[in-house]
């Protein structure tokens, strides 16, 4: 009986779809995001796919789900009403954050609001100490007066974070407690069911996001299950978290914090999947949809995660330096950096006369001028169809493309006041945004210490192939890798992730000292809650993989840097720790300390393992191989070129090797070869681009 499983990526622009069956036959669609309502999208997605690979819904065994909702309602300032109780004398931990401006000689720059305002921040009378000991417990009055306070003011959602409570969580849990009872109408997030760490900022930070989400995000996927259930799927919805994970639906309704970034770091989990099915060890993963781009490194075969996140505008990354540029999650996460320059981003003139390239999007709705729905703004898909790099319709013929309709949004707003001819405006269109996303890839490598001529670059997203050939020359990389199917790549990502939760218990002291006895009592106290979490999920306690990391840290120091332990430790463990931390320290800073060094916090990630997906066994039969169909059209590679004469080859039938210019054509996504760049395919039916 075939079964099968789906993953549903939600962009600015397009909704893709992958279903993968057990027979490793591979099957997408890409339908029209709805803004006004994600989940719809992903309905209509559902239902053509399965027509599609003429599978019943009975058939699907779990919908793998990625979503911007999150990303969103932060970006936009849309979330929830939100209070914060916290303890008295520290209403402004969220305001005064960490003392730091992203630009040090910006005088301009204004710091972000923060997402509870000051009037709804009430501080009440509890105190712990930092031992764990209760000085003051809560007072039930002070609570409900607080509760009452928060109802007559229409707060939607309250975040609970007291002084220490990561030491000993009683007073926060008592508060939680009463809130639930007295006030059932407002959602409530204890700041140690998310993080229960050190550092009040930051754990007062995360909290808010959590709480500023909520309700949105738990609101779509409750809409999301019942639409499924209402069209037959009755198989569970697993959500992509930031860290390109999948977690059961209820936890993210609980934690939406974990999934801010949801579904954008499932694309570098399949790419590093890739490369290991590939034999490419060291790749630059990049992702251009219609909203942002997006990069992040594969290095020896290996992810690089980190475990905080500033959401801003501009550029987004979890950088080591600049900080206090946005909201602050301390959570799991794929170290992604990202840019608000998409396939969507609208080209505008500032008034000193500067060509920009978003981060505003024109979305699906009203769309690219080209798309003739209403656009009227010049954006990066109109410069694209201005230069005959993009075909008449996209999304398989779903779309059609109105060239007369992009030429005249950037003719008149574009070329005209900077005094030039409409495909010298949509270069230069094209010039900015690739400037722009260029920064993403070197957030990732230059700034870190890594020289990105070394790395393979790996496109995908619905416009990543456009550009990627551009960018590669741009930063010296010699080769280009394009996946099958690389417009619904991120979709595929999910399906090569693993079920996972994490979990948290602060140890300090020092390591020199560490109380083996009492790390071994939290390595077993955390174990105890992943299987037990997991178990409740349907998942045998053989399938869970625990894996363990210690935070540690020099002496007096602000950050820490996690290093792997084993699941049992003693007391010969210790010298082999620290010379791991050591070594991991001078690669990330280049030098290392001589003083104590000092734990902070035992990490737990628990893995439900499953099928490892392996990108050389999949097949396609959904489109149909054309022979010897190679069209031709004009195209606008650069002001010195002009107009060339390019082949446009279907890509399900390329094979052999051919030289730019060209054209690789697909319904999902279009591969842009210049001039003088030789394209291939690799044994796994990859585009191997050399430049």
């Amino acid at each position: 009986m075939r079964t099968a499983r789906i993953a549903t990526d939600i962009g600015g622009t397009f909704t893709d779809l992958v279903l993968l069956d057990n027979l490793g036959q591979t099957f997408f669609a890409k339908v029209s995001s709805t803004p006004s309502d994600p989940g719809e999208a992903v309905l209509t997605g559902v239902k053509q796919l399965l027509e599609i690979a003429d599978l019943d819904v009975s058939a699907v065994t779990h919908v793998l789900h990625g979503t911007t909702v999150g990303s969103n309602t932060l970006l936009q300032q849309q979330g929830a009403k939100c209070g914060l109780v916290t303890t008295r004398g520290f209403r402004d931990v969220l305001e005064i954050g960490r003392l730091r401006t992203p630009v040090i000689f910006d005088l301009l720059w204004d710091k972000p609001d923060p997402l509870v305002a000051r009037r709804y921040r009430v501080g009440i009378g509890e105190r712990m100490s930092a031992q764990g000991e209760v000085l003051s417990p809560v007072d039930r009055a002070e609570i409900l007066k607080a509760g009452e306070f928060f109802k007559s003011e229409g707060v939607e959602s309250v975040a609970i974070c007291f002084l220490n409570s990561y030491r000993n969580p009683e007073n926060e849990l008592a508060a939680e407690a009463i809130f639930r009872e007295a006030f059932p109408d407002i959602w409530i997030t204890s700041s140690v069911s998310v993080l229960p760490e050190i550092r009040e900022y930051e754990r007062t930070s995360t909290t808010a996001v959590n709480a500023y989400v909520l309700p949105s995000l738990r609101k779509y996927l409750q809409r999301l299950e019942s639409g499924l259930r209402g069209i037959g799927i009755n198989a569970p919805l697993l959500v992509s978290n930031s860290n390109g994970g999948l977690a059961a639906a209820p936890t993210a309704q609980e934690k939406p914090v974990f999934f801010i970034t949801s579904g954008r770091a499932a694309g570098v989990v399949g790419a590093g999947r890739l490369g290991s099915s590939v034999g490419m060890s060291d790749l630059i993963a990049f992702d251009m949809g219609g909203t942002t781009a997006s990069a992040s490194l594969v290095q020896n075969g290996k992810l690089t995660r980190s475990n905080e996140y500033e959401f801003r505008a501009g550029i987004s990354t979890p950088s080591r330096f600049i900080k206090a540029g946005g909201y602050l999650m301390r959570v799991p996460n794929v170290d992604v950096a990202e840019v608000g320059s998409g396939a969507g981003s609208i080209a505008a003139i500032d008034k000193g006369g500067l060509l920009h390239v978003g981060p505003t999007s024109a979305g699906a709705d009203p769309g690219p001028a080209c798309y003739g729905i209403g656009g009227t703004k010049p954006t990066v898909t109109d410069a694209n169809v201005v230069l005959g790099y993009l075909p008449s319709a996209l999304a398989g013929g779903q779309m059609k493309l109105d060239v007369e309709g992009a030429r005249r949004a950037i003719g008149g707003q574009l070329a005209a006041p900077l005094g030039l001819d409409v495909e010298a405006a949509a270069v230069g269109v094209r010039e900015v945004a690739n400037a722009n996303m260029a920064r993403a890839i070197r957030a990732v490598t230059v700034e870190r210490g890594v020289d990105p001529r070394d790395f393979t670059l790996l496109a995908f997203g619905g416009s990543g192939p456009v550009h990627a050939c551009d960018l590669a020359r741009m930063l010296g990389i010699k080769n280009v890798l394009f996946p099958r199917a690389p417009g619904v790549f991120t979709a595929m990502g999910m399906l090569a992730g693993n079920v996972e939760r994490y979990f948290i218990r602060a140890l300090p002291g020092f390591l020199h000292a560490l109380d083996t006895d009492a790390a071994n009592d939290a390595i077993d106290d955390l174990a105890h809650q992943a299987y037990e979490a997991l178990q409740e999920e349907g998942y045998d306690r053989e399938s869970i993989s625990l894996s363990f990391e210690l935070d540690l840290r020099f002496r007096g120091q602000d950050s820490e840097v996690p290093i792997q332990i084993p699941a049992k430790l003693s007391d010969a463990n210790q010298p082999e720790i620290r010379q791991d931390f050591l070594d991991a320290y001078i690669a990330l800073y280049g030098y290392a300390s001589t003083d104590q060094v000092e734990t902070v916090n035992i990490r737990l990630s628990a893995t439900v393992v499953g099928d490892i997906l392996d990108f050389k066994r999949l097949t396609s039969s959904q489109f149909e191989v054309k022979k010897d169909t190679t069209e031709h059209r004009r195209v606008y590679f650069s002001r010195e070129s002009g107009w060339v004469e390019t082949p446009v080859i279907d890509r399900a039938s390329f094979s052999g090797e051919v030289e730019g210019p060209t054209i690789l054509q697909s319904p999902d996504s279009t591969i842009v070869v210049p001039p003088g760049a030789k394209v291939s395919l690799d044994a796994a039916q990859n585009i191997i681009v050399s430049l």
